[in-house]
């Protein structure tokens, strides 16, 4: 569990109902005050509406799949990745390349698999550089063009809370005879802005951002495993392939290299494919 979108989403509806108290003087009623259907129908209807229009039918649903995503991050162990691949450095050197097919066949990732299986057939480096480089690059653009669907709906919805605000303005103007009823009127066009700007700024907007990051979590995590069955391939010695795979990580991360190797023998990382 991500608690970090967790506490954010609590935090910021906290945040909001204490700025109103202390904005009434305390006074609890004045919070049902900004709660309005019609407001919210129009905002977020709309806003979605927009964004069904901009895509199609299965990249709209995939994208909101995505979400769970912002609350459940595939685990990738990027240190637990570089133990497995020098424990299959180890192997290639003592064994050969061939060996590596059983430790394959126990792999519960499917790029790293992937990548190994095509190296124990014999492929060139270069066309496995480039079939493993081509899955990488399309991965990222499919999370790309997921965090974007939801940068565009973060446009669509300040403006559709523009749409509610004239559409209550409107109304408001045909009430001008009767003026104690301007002042609620009036209440309830701003209320829609006010819900166009917390559905932007609030939602869709921080969820593409954290999108993004997971995804770059991901790309780094796989790029990780490319440049060392590359290393496989060429023989290198399995020092060097830790130490040159070390130096993707944060040297706070580091020191983690070795620790599952030297546990359990050499492991193979999991993490979701995106």
């Amino acid at each position: 569990m991500e608690l970090g979108t967790l506490i954010g989403l609590i935090a910021g509806v906290i945040f909001m109902i204490l700025s109103i108290l202390i904005t009434s003087g305390g006074d609890i009623s004045r919070v049902g005050e900004f709660l309005h259907a019609p407001s919210g129908m129009i905002v977020l209807g709309g806003t979605l509406a927009s964004g069904l229009i901009g895509v199609k039918l299965r990249n709209f649903v995939r994208s909101f799949k995505a979400t769970g995503v912002t609350l459940r991050p595939p685990v990738l162990d990027p240190a637990a990745a570089i133990d497995t691949i020098v424990q299959l450095a180890n192997t290639a050197r003592k064994e050969g390349v061939l060996a590596l097919e059983e430790s394959a066949s126990n792999m519960g990732d499917q790029f790293l698999k992937k990548g190994i299986m095509l190296i124990v057939d014999g492929t060139d480096p270069e066309l496995v550089k480039g079939i493993m480089e081509t899955e990488l690059g399309y991965t990222d653009e499919r999370h790309g063009s997921i965090s974007t669907f939801f940068e565009n709906l973060a446009t669509y919805a300040p403006s559709w809370g523009m749409i509610g605000t004239m559409i209550g303005l409107i109304l408001m103007l045909q009430e001008l005879d009767d003026p104690d009823a301007i002042g609620p009127m009036m209440a309830i066009a701003l209320v829609t802005t006010f819900y166009g700007c917390i559905v932007a700024n609030f939602l869709f907007n921080p969820i593409a951002s954290k999108l993004r990051d997971i995804s770059k979590e991901e790309i780094l995590f796989r790029t990780v495993m490319v440049e060392g069955m590359l290393s496989i391939q060429a023989g290198e010695n399995p020092r060097i392939i830790e130490e040159k795979l070390k130096s993707f990580l944060a040297p706070a991360l580091r020191s983690a290299v070795g620790s599952s190797r030297n546990a359990q023998g050499g492991m193979v990382p999991g993490g979701a494919e995106g």
